[in-house]
């Protein structure tokens, strides 16, 4: 099992970014500590703000950066501060991934440059009354993507968006 918590510094700047990105997807990357087995407190994310409506692609040199001055504050210790993975909205769908999404996080992990042997994708939205709404999934080189859990804090909580994926015949579909 995954648990990814979200420090409540995290989920306000997530709320504030998503709030003046409107309609509009964004997203970027997570900065996190191993808390335990499984178990990540997302200490910062990085934001990039100029997706569409439908889509969002990250720019890898600013984010690269972000990991870079992350390392430098956390004293350079891997073992325990990391890169986690990426985050991006969906204002207008459901706050999971989608095929493209699973698709692309897969492509990711297991492409022979990236160092990272597991990534999590979490997505995030504002629900109607401006409360964060998300979900979170593991990646694995050669293994399907498995849900984790999303948490807040008791003060900046986090609804979980559910929409199971199952593997028929060998194909990801989407319950």
């Amino acid at each position: 099992m995954i648990d990814v918590l979200l420090h409540p510094r995290c989920v306000r700047k997530l709320k504030r970014s998503l709030l003046a990105a409107g309609l509009n997807e964004i997203g970027g990357v997570l900065a996190a500590e191993q808390i335990g087995d499984g178990r990540f407190l997302v200490i910062d994310l990085s934001v990039q703000s100029n997706g569409t409506n439908s889509n969002f692609e990250r720019d890898p040199t600013q984010h690269r950066e972000f990991i870079r001055r992350f390392h430098d504050r956390v004293g350079h210790k891997p073992e325990r501060y990391n890169y986690l993975g990426e985050w991006h909205s969906h204002p207008s769908y459901p706050a999971t991934p989608s095929d493209a999404d699973v698709h692309q996080m897969q492509q990711l992990v297991e492409d022979d440059e990236q160092q990272s042997t597991f990534l999590v994708l979490m997505i995030v939205k504002l629900d109607s009354d401006g409360e964060l709404r998300g979900s979170a999934h593991g990646f694995r080189r050669n293994v399907a993507p498995v849900r984790g859990r999303l948490h807040g804090s008791e003060e900046e909580a986090i609804h979980e968006e559910w929409r199971s994926m199952i593997m028929i015949l060998g194909e990801r579909t989407w319950l």
